[in-house]
């Protein structure tokens, strides 16, 4: 006789699980990952199996959970859906039991031979009986409990994977096939993305847009989501004349008649087969288009099914074998900020630890603001943590059932941090921008190295020699905090560091004091301003002439440079509003650097303004970047390609097609003689400063 304690715990475990069922087979809102849903089922399965008097008939062991809804018409399964077994152990011992379990329910001594397992992948989709009579789909049902289900024909007709009539050859007259229905992560992905654009709720798993699709009232909505379907087993047939003698001739059957099958599927003798299957799905599952949760084996011949038989709600002669769940509950604790490598923010979540995805979780990501508030996640919460392969775990959604009340405060970043934790700069989102952002960008320690490999680059202060390798040994021995502490290093210091010698070092000085004369564009580039790029950087010098002068800027003074919208301008108002770069572009005006400045465009327009010109071949002197600078600097454009737009090709030696199409367009063409001649009367003729 069972003790209060156990009767008390197995009526509050089938209570939860029927909940679960509820959420999950009927409403399709799951509250609670695979993997603790699992747990419960198991703990309830033990409790029964060592009191059999407490196993009663409507016990969720003995039955599939949920049942149709009020909104379709209930449908009796011929055969009943049952499922299967699941075998929880991931390692290799969980195939090697199942294959002890088989061996010995047939009789078979260690001598027999070994049995043939057909091997397959156990999709997180919705399951579905799709009935054939003469060829044609006339029904499609749920599973609902196992022995009822829903007519969910019309919505079925949507997924265009599954055929509406078979093919090749006369079919059976009745044939029930049975299959996963189920979202591709690209469709997924997809999906979600369009209802973002359109301020629309967004799906938490494809599994979920899958079950939510096909269990939609109205099948113009079901058809809003593209569904895929793999079919993996057999209900009721009938006139079947030469059905299949084994599960893996099913499923080519089945493919020869149009139905939808998964080519990850191996038949194999023993447990040695279905390890190795295990192992190499494992492998590559975060690879594949699709979710799965685990591996099926089955006895491959149809009548050592028929002996093995059923065992209350399950088949002897089937196992699904999980992997570790990429899912799982726990707590939020915490909510902490990090500043990445570009100044962006991110929310990270710091969580109960828990076991998901094969390690411990202690910490997850919440993306940015906007997700925070989609998700409504919040400290105290519970939450379910997915972690798939290396992907950096995230929180999938909040169990709002399970919030503590009153119900803690929502989380906001700019409130949390108004100043960047790692250097103390203003914290911003720019209109039109998910991302939170550091405006420190020349001192924050987050950003350092990548602010320092940037301003070393060639297309900006071009410093040889100051590459990753270095500038992490620089960085990592406190040598280094901002760019203006490049032109304070030391022969000493440098010739010390690993893989530097004299000569190493020597190089590289000479290099940092060349890069001193430098022009206001590559200087302007060089500070790494987010969202100003190479040509940006030309864009402003020549407008404003004067570094002074583009610091001091109104955003109508920026909004008036070519291509320079208001994202552009509020990010360059930013930076320099901050004081802590200001120093930084103080202290490295007074170690040096310098440029030639001019009154910029705002006063007077170039020699070249409004005239596009094209570079082919190799110049005698100028390299291609140096001409396509002056060019720039007296207000031309360098295009990549000839038009009849195209006001002039400057050709060099073995100059190709682009001077051909000069030629037919007749196009005026330039050596660089004739170019540094026709730079040179802008220079003369006092119509702009060519030293950007």
């Amino acid at each position: 006789m069972a003790s209060p304690d156990v009767l008390a715990r197995v009526t509050a475990l089938r209570q939860e699980i029927k909940r679960h069922n509820t959420a999950y087979y009927v409403l399709d809102q799951p509250t609670i990952p695979d993997a603790e849903y699992d747990r419960l089922f198991r703990e309830l399965q033990t409790l029964e199996a060592d009191n059999p008097e407490l196993c009663t008939p409507d016990s969720p062991t003995q039955r599939v959970g949920g049942k149709p809804l009020d909104g379709f018409r209930k449908v009796r399964h011929a055969v009943p859906m049952l499922s299967i077994r699941t075998e929880t152990d991931t390692e290799a011992s969980g195939a090697q039991a199942f294959d002890v379990r088989v061996r010995k329910e047939l009789g078979l001594s260690e001598s027999d031979p070994a049995v043939e397992y057909a091997a397959e992948l156990k999709f997180d989709g919705f399951a579905i009986n799709l009935r054939y009579e003469h060829g044609v789909l006339v029904q499609a049902a749920t599973r609902g409990d196992g022995e009822t289900g829903e007519d969910v024909t019309q919505n079925i007709r949507t997924v265009h994977a599954i055929p509406l009539r078979l093919k090749n050859g006369p079919p059976p007259a009745v044939l029930e096939v049975r299959g996963e229905v189920f979202m591709r992560r690209d469709d997924f992905e997809r999906y979600n993305a369009s209802q973002r654009t359109a301020g629309k709720s967004t799906l938490v798993n494809p599994r979920n847009g899958a079950a939510g699709s096909i269990r939609q009232l109205d099948p113009r909505l079901a058809a809003q989501r593209q569904l895929s379907f793999f079919a993996y087993g057999l209900g009721e047939t009938q006139g079947w004349i030469k059905a299949p003698d084994t599960h893996s001739d099913t499923l080519t059957a089945l493919e020869k008649m149009g139905v939808p099958v998964c080519n990850e599927r191996i038949t194999g003798l023993g447990a040695a087969a279905l390890i190795a299957f295990h192992d190499d799905i494992a492998a590559r599952r975060d690879q594949l288009p699709f979710d799965i949760d685990g591996v099926v084996y089955k006895v491959n011949r149809v009548d050592l099914q028929r002996r093995l038989g059923f065992v209350t709600r399950e088949p002897r002669w089937a196992v699904a074998h999980k992997y570790p769940a990429q899912e799982a509950l726990t707590t939020v604790l915490g909510i902490d900020v990090q500043v990445g490598r570009t100044g962006k923010l991110t929310p990270v979540a710091r969580l109960a630890p828990v076991f998901v995805g094969g390690v411990t979780v202690t910490n997850a990501t919440l993306h940015n603001q906007d997700e925070i508030d989609r998700k409504d996640v919040r400290v105290g919460d519970t939450v379910i943590v997915r972690r798939a392969g290396d992907v950096i775990p995230e929180v999938v959604a909040s169990v709002l059932q399970r919030r503590p009340q009153p119900a803690p405060p929502r989380f906001d970043i700019l409130e949390a941090c108004p100043v960047c934790p790692e250097c103390g700069s203003h914290v911003v989102r720019l209109d039109g921008e998910a991302a939170t952002r550091c405006t420190g960008g020349l001192v924050c320690p987050a950003q350092r190295k990548q602010a320092l490999l940037h301003f070393a680059s060639r297309r900006a202060m071009d410093i040889e020699g100051l590459g990753d390798k270095l500038v992490d040994q620089l960085v990592d021995l406190g040598l280094l905090h901002t760019p203006a502490d490049v032109y304070g290093l030391k022969q000493e210091t440098l010739a010390g560091l690993n893989r530097m010698a004299e000569k190493s070092a020597a190089n590289l000085l000479a290099a940092i004091e060349t890069s001193k004369a430098t022009t206001l564009a590559r200087f302007i580039f060089a500070l790494g301003i987010r969202n100003v790029g190479e040509t940006t950087a030309k864009d402003l010098a020549r407008h404003f002439g004067s570094l002074d002068r583009l610091m001091s800027a109104s955003e109508a003074d920026l909004l008036a440079v070519h291509d320079v919208g208001p994202i552009v301008a509020q990010s360059i108002q930013q930076f320099f509003a901050e004081p802590h770069n200001r120093e930084v572009i103080a202290t490295l005006r007074a170690a040096g650097v310098h440029w030639p400045e001019s009154t910029g465009l705002q006063q007077s327009a170039g020699m070249l303004a409004g005239k596009t010109l094209v570079l082919t071949g190799t110049l005698p002197t100028l390299s291609r970047d140096a001409a396509k600078d002056r060019i720039e600097a007296a207000g031309g454009k360098v295009a990549g390609s000839v038009s009849k737009k195209t006001d002039y090709v400057v050709a060099g030696a073995e100059a190709g097609s682009k001077l051909d199409k000069a030629q037919q367009l007749g196009v005026a063409i330039l050596d660089e003689a004739g170019l540094l001649a026709l730079l040179a009367s802008a220079e003369t003729s006092g119509q702009g400063s060519l030293n950007f």
